[in-house]
């Protein structure tokens, strides 16, 4: 399938395995691991996205001249599982309507919610691309999540909505290591944190691997964490036992895993990527229940390794008013959505501006309840 605009031609590929990853590369930039060639072609290579899963690679291309010159990761989703940006009640009123609201378009990087640059290249390209493949396909919609701000301009310059949300990320400024964002804190809240960190590592070995440091054992049993959280959390895990022993692999040093180990036995752990100036926490699961164990290794040791990397921050995923106390600062994060049915977008642009005012009345609160010294 294919669109003309001037001299550009939009393409649809199978498949981001399908793409040259040099001249994908060269597009998504390297500030982000997971917009590169070789984590969104794990993806398909190990069944975590394709087949019946409801995630269809579905990557679009803009060229000129028999180059490549702007791309975006898309899907068709036939559900709104993993992504993270919910719109169930949208799906509800469409379809409650008599229309089918799936499938959909959705450039995202699956089950990752890390906000970031989602169209690369030449983003008005793109945009129409995205919008020609949802009309011509009588889709109901076209979504792009976890936006960067060129993304968004770029976006509401066409017309398409934006709506926010919020995430909690931690911000490093300069402290030389972690008693000094300790001293940041007020002296209730570091002390809470002191007396936290203790109980968590009493009678435990945690270590922090990095790269060719993780061996299949050790990825072996984060698949077996993974396993027991995600089907807590969400019924069933999104993410397969094949895509854990090829990340190493495939993403080198950009992965990073902290084990809580007792008697040589792994019982825990938080499964970690490394970017340009952001440490991303994405994974975390146990056999145990430890008090404050999850604190330790997904919030603590994510610091740690921030402050010993000189990393800008640590976003540890989405939701969590529990990560304030654990000074990780409220972050609006915003997505862009296009629905070509002009009643349907009335009634989504309303919900927005609403939901926008409780967005921002949400950020104000959790300013407030920062643990931070106010001087």
């Amino acid at each position: 399938m294919a669109d003309r605009d001037a001299d550009l031609v939009a393409r649809i590929a199978r498949a981001v395995g399908d793409i040259d990853p040099e001249a994908w590369d060269a597009l998504a930039g390297n500030e982000d691991p997971f917009l590169s060639h070789a984590f969104l072609s794990l993806l398909e290579t190990s069944g975590s996205v394709g087949g019946d899963v409801g995630w269809t690679p579905l990557p679009i291309l803009a060229e000129r001249d028999g180059a490549v010159v702007a791309a975006a990761p898309a899907y068709l989703k036939s559900h709104s599982q993993g992504e993270y940006v919910f719109d169930h009640g949208w799906a509800d009123a469409w379809q409650n309507s008599g229309r089918a609201y799936y499938p959909k378009l959705q450039v995202a990087l699956p089950f990752t919610p890390v906000p970031g640059r989602r169209l690369f290249g030449e983003r008005s390209a793109i945009l129409a691309a995205l919008e020609t493949v949802t009309v011509r396909n009588q889709l109901s919609s076209a979504h792009v999540t976890f936006c960067d701000d060129g993304d968004i301009q770029a976006g509401e310059k066409r017309g398409w909505l934006r709506r926010d949300g919020i995430q909690f990320h931690w911000l490093n400024r300069g402290y030389p290591g972690f008693d000094d964002f300790l001293a940041a804190l007020s002296s209730r809240k570091r002390k809470a944190i002191r007396k936290e960190r203790a109980a968590a590592c009493a009678g435990l070995d945690i270590q922090t691997l990095r790269g060719p440091e993780i061996g299949p054992a050790h990825m072996a049993a984060m698949w077996h964490f993974y396993q027991d959280t995600g089907s807590r959390k969400w019924g069933q895990p999104y993410l397969t036992r094949e895509w854990f022993a090829g990340l190493v692999g495939a993403m080198g040093d950009a992965v990073v895993l902290i084990l809580a180990v007792r008697d040589g036995r792994p019982v825990a752990g938080a499964l970690n990527f490394v970017g340009a100036d952001a440490l991303y926490g994405r994974y975390w699961g146990a056999t145990e229940e430890i008090p404050f164990l999850h604190f330790e290794l997904s919030y603590y040791r994510a610091i740690d390794f921030a402050i010993a990397h000189g990393l800008g921050s640590v976003q540890a995923g989405a939701q969590g008013e529990h990560k304030l106390a654990r000074g990780y600062e409220p972050v609006i994060t915003s997505s862009l959505h296009y629905i070509p049915d002009a009643g349907f977008r009335r009634a989504v642009a309303d919900f927005l501006v609403r939901e926008r005012e409780a967005i921002l009345s949400e950020v104000a609160w959790a300013r407030q309840a920062l643990p931070y010294r106010r001087e």
